[in-house]
Parts: C-alpha cells; structure tokens; sequence
C-alpha cells in the first residue's frame, strides 16, 4: 500500500530538494574525504559528480540542537532547542514517554517556507524535535509526511517495537530488550546476532519511505528531509551487511559495559552500517534518474554533528573517525561541528569540485528559498550557499556562531580563518576565550588568544547577540487536543 497519493501538476521550473543527514558521522568517516577502512563507494560517487564543502559545519554539536538549527534556520544563539531536553520523567521501556522539547507553536519552518512556496514536504528518519500529541510534531510544523522516530531515545535501537507514518504508530515485529543486554543469548556468542535477521531493521523502513515519497511527490516540487539514525549507536545492523567486514580487522566482542547493546563484531557492524546506508543513498539517486529527475534535484548531504566518543563499542580512534580535527560529538572544537558534506545536482553544481565556503545547517533555510524562489524569514540567520553550490564563491562574510549549555557550557565563533572557543561556562561564566588559526592549525593546537585582542572582541560581540531559548515547561507545548494528520 503507498504512504502517499500521487501529486498533481509538474512543475519542472523549480527543482525537488533532498537533505540526507546522517547521525554521529565524523569528518573522516566517508571515503571522499579520506577513509580508507569503511566503504562508501555512492557517497564517493556522488562527490566526484558533486562538490565537496569541505568547510561545513553541523549547528550544533549534538542531536536536537542540530535539527532545530535546520528547522528554524538559526544558529544555536537564538533557536528555540540548544540542547537535547528529555520528557520529564523519562526512561526507557516499552511503555516510556516519548519525545524531546518540543519547538512552538506556530514557528515558521524550513517545512513552511517551502509549503507556501508549492511544495511537498516530507521527514524520514529520527525528528527529536517534538513527540507524539506535541505541537512540535513535525505535521504541525510544516512538512506533509512523516515516517521515522519522532523520539531519539527511541531511536537508541534500530530493532524498535514501532515506528511513527505521521500521527499513526505503526507497530513492528520486533521485541522491546533492554539497553546493555543482547537480544538473546551470550554477548560473545556470535550465535547471539542471528535473531537479527529475522526482524524489520528501522532504518530499511525509513530508506523505503524515502524513496516513496520521491516517487509520490515526482508530480510536483517536493522537499525531502532524509534524516538518516546512521550510524548512531546502537551497533546493529543485519548479517548481509556484516558479512562484508567480518574478519577484516582484529574486533574483539564489545560486551555492554560502556552503554547500548553489545555486539560481538563493533568495529565490522559500525563499518556495515555506514556502508549500508551509503547503498541506500546510491539507491536513491539511481531511483532519482530513473525517474527523469536527477538533473531537477539537489542532494546535499552531511551530519548531524561528529563522531560520538568511544562508547557502546565504537573506536574512533581507529578508524581515525575526526580525521585531523580536535574533538568528538558534543564539542565545539572542529570535531564535534565540522561534518563531511558534500552537493549534488548534476548540470548545475560543478562535477568533480570542492568549496572551501564556510557554511553551517541553519544556512539551509535561505539556500533553499532561494532555490525555491520563496521568502525565508526575515529573522533566520545564515547566508544562502547558492553562489558556492554553483562555484562563484568561496568567501563570506557573516560569521558562524554556536552556544551549546551541555558538556558544562560551550561557546564558539569562526570568522573567516579565525575560530574563537570557549568552555567550561557553567562553572565559569567569565571564561577566557581560545583562538586558533584554522588556515594553519585545523587541529586548533595553540592557542593565540593573547596576540590578537581584537579577533577576541570581535568574537565576544558576535557571542552576545544571544537570545533566550525555551525553556522546560512543558505542559505549554502539548497539542490542546488530539488532532488527526494533516493531508498529504
């Protein structure tokens, strides 16, 4: 059965846009920028028919942050959600509540500006940014469909007892285990894992969905928000996968003991799941030229944030998940904000090409509009990457500017080669500022700070212009009474 009724009406002189973020995927994690272990043959593919941004950054350093940036179009200063804020009460079982800190009511969206401009408008993957019954469900924040984890903590397994199409659950044939136990059996019995082939992998479902909606909506310029979990813990992923990196390496079983699931192969399934979801894309743009409409359809690709620390099995270090950059997941430092991206649009968007532009996910909102011939909002802000996109420009103006309250309060600004950090805010909230040269030191190694006051000043000014985000009160974000989805 479809997920969605065929759209009317071609209209061929704007283009479809697709956004596929992936999860925790650190700078040096993809083959087209320089992973020699994990394979990922379509994502290298599309960057040598592509561009490569070499220079962009997520909008924030971990998961709700980030997608609120996108959502909103604001950097972490002035966006409703800055960091990720649990339900009260939270937990995990099959009963707990589900959801994060809902965005407002009547928030103008990514989602909103493109419906207003025509088009249809659709989130696949994990949303974090409202659950079930919240007005930040994303049907009321702008986009037609929605098919995925509308909670993060639910999207802690790819073997989930549901899934969410819009406001319905939809139930799927797989067992509630608690996290940090297998799903049977002995952790170091690789005899354990079978059990995983014989249930629905989440992330299969929310590729189908994708590819769905972009064969439903191919009548009509259409916004796709492919919002991968790949390849955020838990290591899971099914055998046909594994099997390409079992043996490769020395990969002594992960027994639970750093949280998620334990896996007797960590480093073949952390592999395997990348390369998976990197065939799933490839299957997406095949699907696009299929279609005729591969040459009427930005992909960009990227992450929500870096690579996670070495928990749950993961080794980052051995895969060199950072690349050169200082920091993991939940840092302000290069690591834990700048992410691998690349661009695809074939005829338009220069083959074989990087950009050096620096940009960030709150810049998407007037990229897209733009490309859309929609208005953003007058308060977003970012620039639009347009110009960089079709190789007219590697320069701009506007800074980059984060502030992130967890890892005990964090503060970053880049300016042109300037980046300025600040940490430890929580504790201290008068201090120092650290400034790196990042065109000689993309390690952010040594600390300049003394020698240029007046990068410093410039980088408290920008700093300033913060706003309040929202804050935990969360009987005011509940929808008044239950209401059905909206039509597609």
């Amino acid at each position: 059965m479809p997920l969605l009724p065929t759209a009317p009406a071609l209209q061929p002189d704007r283009p479809n846009i697709i956004l596929i973020q992936a999860d925790d995927l650190g700078y040096g994690e993809v083959g087209f920028m320089g992973q020699s272990k994990i394979r990922t043959p379509n994502l290298d593919r599309l960057a040598r028919e592509g561009m490569v941004l070499t220079d962009h950054y997520s909008g924030a350093p971990v998961c709700a942050p980030s997608r609120s940036a996108i959502i909103e179009g604001k950097s972490t200063l002035h966006c409703q959600i800055r960091d990720n804020s649990e339900t009260p009460g939270a937990f995990y079982g099959p009963d707990a509540p589900e959801g994060q800190m809902p965005l407002r009511a009547g928030t103008r969206t990514l989602g909103t500006v493109l419906q207003q401009a025509g088009y249809r408008t659709g989130v696949v993957g994990k949303w974090g940014n409202g659950g079930p019954g919240s007005v930040g469900h994303p049907n009321r924040q702008g986009f037609d469909f929605f098919y995925g984890y509308l909670c993060q903590r639910q999207a802690h397994s790819y073997y989930p007892t549901h899934l969410w199409r819009n406001d319905e659950k939809v139930m799927m044939p797989n067992d509630w285990t608690i996290p940090g136990k297998p799903l049977i059996g002995d952790p170091a019995d690789p005899a354990s894992y079978a059990i995983y082939d014989s249930r629905v992998y989440a992330q299969d479902k929310i590729h189908e969905a994708g590819i769905d909606f972009i064969r439903r909506s191919k009548r009509k310029p259409f916004f796709l928000y492919a919002a991968y979990p790949v390849p955020h813990l838990a290591l899971q992923v099914p055998g046909d996968s594994l099997r390409e990196y079992l043996g490769k390496w020395d990969d002594p079983p992960y027994l639970g003991g750093q949280g998620y699931y334990p896996h007797q192969n960590p480093r073949a399934a952390y592999a395997a799941m990348i390369t998976r979801m990197d065939q799933q894309i490839g299957e997406m743009a095949d699907e696009l030229k299929r279609l005729g409409l591969d040459k009427s359809t930005l992909i960009l690709f990227t992450s929500d944030n870096g690579p996670t620390h070495n928990v749950g099995g993961v080794d980052t270090e051995f895969f060199n998940s950072a690349g050169p950059l200082r920091g993991r997941k939940g840092s302000v430092f290069e690591g834990g904000l700048r992410v691998p991206s690349l661009a695809w649009w074939p005829g338009k968007v220069p083959a074989g090409t990087k950009s050096a532009f620096p940009s960030a996910g709150w810049d998407y909102m007037k990229t897209f509009a733009e490309i859309a011939g929609a208005a953003a909002p007058k308060d977003s802000d970012g620039v639009s990457m347009v110009p960089a996109l079709l190789g007219r420009t590697e320069s701009r103006t506007a800074p980059l500017a984060w502030e992130f309250p967890g890892y005990g309060g964090q503060q970053a600004v880049r300016m042109g080669k300037w980046k300025a950090v600040r940490r430890g805010i929580k504790a201290d909230p008068g201090a120092e500022w650290m400034l790196y040269d990042l065109s000689a030191d993309l390690a952010e190694s040594k600390n300049i700070a003394a020698q240029h006051p007046e990068v410093i000043a410039e980088a408290k000014r920008v700093a300033a212009s913060r706003t309040p985000g929202i804050k935990p009160e969360w009987n005011e974000w509940l929808a008044p009474k239950p209401e059905p989805a909206l039509a597609p």
